[in-house]
């Protein structure tokens, strides 16, 4: 038996003093509980000092609390009682299981008042009430001003953690304070089974005082602590089997309050790691032990009774150390004030600290903080969170019809919940696909169909964990693009994965016959995610695909990356699905109060916007650049309507603060911290907000955070964040122009300039170029990277020269992303179309046309969808793709 099995058998709870955010993150306290660790926690101001002003482990939560208004001690106990909360959730099993006997979290009361009986009364209520757990205990420390609050809070039905206990005769005013407690209840008929206490009493601290003041050969050294501590259970003995507790426990089945040994950390490098543990076992006591005791009697602590053992020789310490000169109850008194003062100490310290960050987060706003902590007030004056989660549409539109639209979009609310109940298919189906050996994945799809594949494929690579197989994406008609797709992703080793909400999409379809035909008809090879009875679905079927799974249709789009179209890639890349849900539900569940972070980035997105800084500008690591891509699309076909919107500007090359308009705010996707000092430049002109994604799972909040932040903004700004007006039109478009061909054998191509004759055309369009406007680039050629190099050498260029936001996007792929933005957004955009002649053409079969042709006409009819919506273009056509390095 290991020494914490055998002194839990030796009816001892070993508790954890200590708590911080990170534990409860990243699953290793529940842990601890799961293997019978720790039965318990207790925490104290100096504990929440180090954990929140030494690490970086709480700026999600305090940051919008910061850009609320609130100052730093409201927000203190904010953070302290959602750590607590959580914590007591945890136990919660445990305290159930044993019947109030264990699984307690203790939250001490501020120790300011440890003089201050009356504040200390009304804390520990509020406290009771705001943590609302029936396994809290609130601290209230043994001092004189104490006691009374101690009897008043047992009384009052409130579970109680007396600290900072160091002599005998105040521990007996601690006993007797909770027996008059217990006492009162009776007295006016109220239960007291449920009502706990425990008594702290301190131990090494005692040792630390009182060596010092021996002889350094003194048999006396390393005994005081041990030998005050015995005597103190002798006097709990003594109380607890009385005859006046024992007719409360017969009677109204009151609990003892039980000794808690408290300051058993080993301070003398001397004594064994363990002492304070070892000396001090026996029946109704706690320990409640560091992480470095915990640690060390875990690996060698040696568990027996020795509370009860040699009280004769404790009583003879005492005897020896008052012949020496040493009086107990001036060093007792002593370390209680020097208790008191520490506790003050770490405790101004630690809102100093709040103070410091609180400062820095409201300036990073810049103008902003006053307008976002009263939209975050009437955020929370108009009930948004209660009602975002009771999917009501009129957050979003008044019109009956756009109602029942938006009502059948919100399902994405409830995706973590789903997923878990899909989680067994997709293991089932991973396995099955690894089993087989199967090396490599090709998800072909269009925006938020095959967009979160892309952004965990790349995260995965960049965080350095190994995959089970390749994945890349298709989201394009480009010839050159499909033709490296099927050369790197060949129908002999890559599993297809077709994936469309709606089931048919031009580029899916055209992707799809393409593959089909090079496959030789292997069904075997495809799977489908679609939702349900679409025509993806009927083909899959009608093809024997090796699997179909049917996504929720009350998920759009690009609120889908929890779903199927997310989880079933994840899944095959070899993912622990459970902690990217569990990453995404953490965020969920803050979500349901406005001062999240959510809320939060919502509110300062839309007063931003409304403020004219409208150019949303999200820079990256490398190692988490991917993720903006989903930002991009999430925020401007959420927002793009109605003449409105948020602008995303997507991974454009950062440059100093005088490159830069006043129409932005940036958001700064940290991972490494590579552009830190970039960033730091902008701070001082701009409002930015940093986002740090610091491991794979982390982007499992993001998403989360991003479809409430989006949802809340479109609140604010009067737009409908669940339907894509401006998207069809281009589509339609695009089949006109193929009709045509397919009857006439040309496209009737308008507007078109040669690259060699592009600079009057386009000093011509940028001359347009306003203080709130932006460049749109949309590129209809190969994405690969020098392409992409010469694209954003182009974006710096054309920023130098307009100073204003410059996008860029891959075509057909953008048209899913920023092209609702293009045509429903502000008429403020100045769009560069580039084409080019695809010089390794070749046929879509049974389309009657070559994807060259596809490319051109979507090309074609995204210009014409912009001229119709009254927007500024121009086209380009390159005579070869280098050209693209030279248009200014």
């Amino acid at each position: 038996m290991n020494p914490i099995k055998k002194l839990t058998s030796l009816k001892q709870s070993l508790w954890y003093d200590n708590i911080q955010r990170k534990l409860l993150v990243n699953g290793d306290l529940k842990a601890m509980i799961e293997r019978g660790d720790i039965r318990g926690v207790t925490s104290n101001p100096t504990i929440f000092q180090n954990a929140i002003a030494k690490t970086n482990d709480y700026d999600s939560a305090l940051i919008p609390l910061a850009w609320a208004g609130w100052d730093a001690e409201k927000i203190f106990w904010q953070l302290a009682i959602e750590d607590i909360q959580e914590a007591c959730d945890l136990f919660r099993p445990l305290y159930n299981e044993t019947d109030g006997g264990d699984g307690y979290v203790s939250l001490e009361v501020s120790p300011l008042l440890a003089k201050d009986t009356a504040g200390t009364i009304k804390q520990a209520k509020e406290l009771w009430e705001r943590v609302n757990r029936p396994n809290l205990m609130v601290k209230i420390p043994a001092t004189k001003e104490g006691i009374p609050a101690i009897k008043e809070s047992i009384a009052s039905g409130i579970n109680i953690n007396v600290t900072l206990i160091f002599s005998l005769s105040r521990y007996m005013d601690v006993m007797n304070a909770y027996l008059a407690g217990i006492e009162e209840r009776v007295t006016k008929n109220l239960p007291v089974q449920h009502v706990a206490s425990v008594a702290s009493f301190f131990v090494s601290r005692v040792d630390s005082k009182i060596d010092p003041k021996l002889p350094a050969d003194s048999a006396l050294l390393g005994k005081a602590a041990i030998a005050n501590a015995k005597l103190a259970y002798e006097a709990f003995e003594s109380i607890f089997t009385s005859p006046r507790f024992a007719t409360l426990k017969a009677r109204f089945r009151a609990r003892v309050q039980r000794p808690l040994w408290a300051s058993t950390g080993t301070k003398n490098p001397k004594y064994p790691d363990t002492l304070y543990v070892d000396e001090l076992i026996g029946p109704d006591t706690v320990n409640t032990v560091p992480p470095a005791t915990l640690d060390a009697f875990r690996e060698h602590g040696k568990a027996s009774l020795t509370i009860t053992r040699d009280l004769e020789e404790a009583q003879n310490i005492f005897v020896q150390l008052k012949a020496q000169g040493i009086s107990m109850s001036d060093v007792t008194q002593e370390l209680e004030d020097e208790g008191v003062k520490a506790f003050a100490d770490a405790y101004a310290t630690l809102i100093g600290a709040i103070e410091e960050r609180r400062e820095t987060a409201a300036s990073s706003l810049k103008g902003l903080a006053d307008s976002v902590s009263e939209t975050l007030s009437q955020l929370e004056m108009d009930s948004v969170p209660k009602r975002l989660w009771e999917h009501d549409a009129s957050l979003w539109t008044n019109d009956s019809a756009g109602q029942a639209e938006v009502k059948i979009r919100l399902g994405w609310l409830d995706s973590i919940e789903d997923a878990r109940k899909r989680l067994d298919g997709y293991l089932s189906f991973a396995k099955q696909v690894h089993d087989e050996k199967i090396d490599r994945v090709l998800v072909i799809g269009m925006g938020g169909s095959s967009l979160t594949a892309e952004v965990l494929s790349s995260l995965m690579a960049n965080f350095g964990i190994e995959a089970k197989l390749s994945l890349a994406i298709l989201d394009s008609t480009d010839p050159a693009q499909v033709k490296l797709a099927s050369e790197h992703y060949p129908p002999d080793k890559a599993l297809y994965i077709i994936a469309s909400k709606s089931g048919g999409t031009a580029e899916l379809m055209a992707a799809f016959d393409y593959l089909w035909k090079l496959s030789n008809q292997n069904g075997s090879r495809f799977i489908a995610i679609t939702d349900k009875d679409t025509s993806l679905q009927k083909l899959a079927e009608e093809k024997k695909f090796r699997k179909v799974f049917n996504a929720d249709p009350n998920v759009g789009g690009r609120f889908s990356a929890l779903t199927d179209f997310g989880l079933v890639p994840a899944v095959l890349l070899g993912m622990d699905i459970e902690q990217l849900l569990a990453s995404a539900e953490k965020m969920k569940n803050v979500s349901e109060s406005v001062y999240s972070a959510g809320f939060a980035l919502g509110a300062v997105i839309a007063e931003s916007a409304s403020a004219g800084r409208d150019k949303l500008t999200v820079v990256a690591d490398a190692s988490v650049s991917a993720f903006a891509n989903w930002i991009e699309q999430v925020v401007a076909e959420s927002s793009g309507k109605n003449q409105k919107g948020i602008l995303p500007v997507a991974l454009e090359p950062i440059g100093s603060p005088d490159v830069y308009g006043d129409d932005r705010i940036f958001v700064y996707l940290k991972s490494n911290g590579e552009l830190e000092n970039q960033v730091n430049a902008l701070k001082n002109k701009f409002p930015v907000i940093e986002l740090p994604i610091t491991n794979l799972y982390d982007v499992g909040a993001e998403f989360f955070r991003w479809e409430i932040a989006i949802s809340v903004a479109c609140h604010l700004l009067g737009i409908n964040a669940f339907d894509q007006p401006d998207v069809q039109d281009s589509k339609l478009r695009t089949i006109a122009k193929i009709k045509d061909f397919q009857q006439t054998g040309k496209l009737a191509e308008v507007d078109l300039t040669d690259a060699k004759d592009a600079k009057k055309v386009l000093d011509d369009l940028l001359a347009n170029a306003k203080n709130n406007s932006y460049v749109s680039i949309n590129a209809y050629v190969p994405r690969n990277k020098d392409m992409i190099s010469a694209i954003q050498n182009l974006r710096v260029a054309i920023r130098e020269k307009t100073k204003c936001a410059v996008t860029a996007g891959f075509g057909p792929r953008f048209q899913h992303s920023t092209g609702q933005f293009h045509k429903g957004g502000p008429n403020t955009g100045l769009f560069i179309q580039v084409v080019y002649d695809a010089k390794d053409d070749f046929e879509i079969p049974n389309q009657g046309l070559s994807f060259g042709t596809l490319i051109r006409a979507q090309a074609l009819g995204d210009y014409e969808a912009l001229i119709a919506a009254g927007r500024k273009a121009v086209r380009i056509r390159l005579s070869s793709l280098g050209d693209l390095k030279n248009l200014l």
